[in-house]
């Protein structure tokens, strides 16, 4: 078994790497990162709170859950992460995963990526001097940001005056006016880029794609190729394209890391985060993708916390197990939980027919640990004979008689969400 953390964990980068590794059986995944609540304390797995990595004391912290939890590889989910734990890599017992520092470090500016890579692809121009722009609108932003976090369009000289006399770690650039697009890429130390796949960024929110669909454009592989080469990658990482007036294709930036929306390869067979742990054991690795169009919209999640203990459950069928001659699929997962975790499933219905025949028509007659078929006139509550117990059903009076007779919760399909575990 592989041990692996992820840290932080709380980011959309950390998500998209825990969904990639959860299911693997050779892999243990732990999760670390800051006190405060995110969608990382809500997984199936342990999350440990360590300092951030701006506290003094991270490093000694992060060491002590490295060697408690004999992790193997370190996973950094947030690009000053991984330039922090890029730098002290030689310090820590366990592999991280990301290219050289030097890689690291030189990515995470944008002043310092354009200056590396500029003789060997397009880059936007760099204004140090104001005073010399000839082109307006410009495009200013942190020099060492990402996605589009911070960043603005300026029309004007006096506005420009303004924002930088406010903010002085910005870096004024060439407005790129066209399309922008991802790059995400996999690269082997010894063969260099192995693979490369545009895609769009359609709806941008907090520097996220929250649109996105596989695209093919031209000159991507020798930009890819380039920057693999120039930087020495290894594992994941990507890079941003825009359009400029002329339609020439222009970097925005380069990431030595996991994309959130890597997610989009990821069930096209491209699973990056899972081919960067390969990389780092040199495995013997081949790509097998199976879709040539794909999009991917993504959206905010709901994770819950609750009190509600329960051993067994107690379920209609009618309008419940199935709506509209159909399986609900949502009670159909939450019903598989409850036997993953051994929790007794009974079936309490008024179904008109051969409730029996009836499931075994639909393949779900061993879901149940009993089956209980009343006449119309019974009182389901009469039925129910354990306090640890809940009730789903869609009729609101079969759920207020059952609470008033037992008072355990009670649950239509539209709250059954609350009870899904990640």
């Amino acid at each position: 078994m592989t041990n692996i953390l992820i840290f932080p964990a709380g980011t959309e980068i950390g998500k998209e790497i825990y969904y990639a590794l959860r299911h693997d059986k050779h892999i243990n995944i732990t999760l670390a990162g800051s006190d405060y609540d995110s969608h990382a304390r809500h997984c199936a797995c342990a999350y440990h709170v360590i300092p951030d990595i701006a506290q003094p004391n991270w490093l000694d912290a992060l060491q002590q859950l490295l060697q408690l939890e004999k992790i193997d590889y370190i996973f950094p989910a947030h690009d000053d992460a991984l330039l922090a734990l890029s730098e002290k890599r030689d310090a820590l017992s366990a592999t991280v995963l990301c290219p050289p520092h030097e890689t690291c470090h030189t990515t995470r500016y944008k002043s310092k990526t354009y200056q590396s890579l500029r003789k060997i692809l397009p880059v936007p121009a760099v204004y140090t001097d104001s005073n010399k722009i000839t082109q307006w609108p410009v495009f200013v932003k942190p020099d060492r940001g990402q996605g589009a976090q911070g960043a603005s369009c300026i029309e004007t000289p006096e506005a420009l005056a303004s924002l930088l006399a406010q903010q002085s770690d910005l870096i004024v650039c060439e407005y790129l006016s066209g399309d922008e697009y991802t790059v995400d890429c996999f690269s082997e130390r010894d063969r260099g880029l192995l693979f490369c796949q545009p895609r769009t960024r359609s709806r941008i929110r907090a520097g996220i794609a929250m649109t996105s669909r596989l695209v093919t454009l031209e000159h991507v592989e020798e930009y890819a190729r380039a920057i693999s080469d120039r930087f020495h990658m290894r594992g994941a990482w990507f890079f941003q394209l825009k359009r400029a007036a002329t339609g020439e294709l222009t970097l925005l930036e380069v990431a030595p890391r996991i994309a959130g929306t890597m997610a989009l390869n990821r069930v096209n067979g491209i699973n990056f985060p899972l081919l960067t742990v390969y990389e780092a054991m040199r495995k013997k690795i081949a790509l097998l993708p199976v879709c040539k169009e794909l999009q991917i919209t993504r959206s905010l999640s709901n994770q819950y916390k609750h009190s509600i203990q329960f051993q067994h459950v107690y379920i209609d069928y009618d309008d419940t197990v199935i709506i509209n001659d159909k399986l609900c699929l949502l009670v159909i997962t939450f019903l598989y939980q409850c036997i993953n975790h051994e929790i007794s499933i009974h079936l309490i219905t008024r179904h008109a027919g051969d409730i029996h025949l009836e499931l075994n028509t639909r393949r779900i007659s061993m879901l149940f640990d009993s089956i209980i078929h009343l006449d119309k006139d019974a009182k389901k509550s009469d039925w129910i004979k354990q306090q640890n117990s809940i009730f789903i059903d869609d009729s609101f009076s079969e759920r207020m008689e059952v609470f008033n007779a037992k008072e355990i919760p009670t649950f239509d399909i539209n709250m059954l969400e609350l009870l899904i575990r990640d």
